[in-house]
């Protein structure tokens, strides 16, 4: 048995250490905000936060989480809207199908508790995911906007 904290919360879960946190997660923990992209750790669309940094969940195995704390899409905020990447996205209609959405938003708030004031440079960087739909601009102004303050 492995538990895992997510979300704040305790979760018990029989499961061979090297399944991947992704399956977990979606699958036998029932969050599906946290999507399965490419199952390679290349799209972004599986990112969570493991102890304060963006990962691939699909990438990391539950045998290596002891004590780590997990923060999905679902514990962002509590009503899935009031987080400040989240009201910056809806501001500039970021998303078109959604798909990346979860994962854009979870790699957006680790890059912004990070670097407060990120340049061009630093999102470009840190903003790995991959976009299918290419709002990759409206990704970066809605990343401005919350380093303004303006939501």
């Amino acid at each position: 048995m492995i538990a895992l904290d997510i979300n704040g919360h305790t979760h018990q879960v029989y499961a061979d250490p090297e399944t991947p946190l992704l399956w977990v997660i979606r699958e036998w923990l029932g969050m599906t905000g946290t999507k399965f992209g490419c199952g390679i750790a290349q799209c972004g669309a599986c990112s969570v936060h493991i102890d304060g940094q963006v990962m691939r969940s699909c990438s990391v195995q539950v045998g290596s989480l002891d004590k780590a704390k997990i923060l999905t899409i679902e514990g962002l905020s509590p009503d899935g809207l009031s987080h400040p990447v989240q009201k910056a996205w809806l501001q500039h209609e970021v998303p078109q199908c959604g798909y990346c959405q979860s994962g854009q938003i979870m790699a957006a708030a680790a890059l912004l508790a990070a670097n407060p004031k990120p340049s061009d440079a630093d999102i470009d960087e840190a903003m790995s995911n991959i976009c299918r739909c290419g709002t990759y601009n409206r990704i970066r102004t809605a990343i401005h906007t919350v380093s303004s303050g303006a939501v």
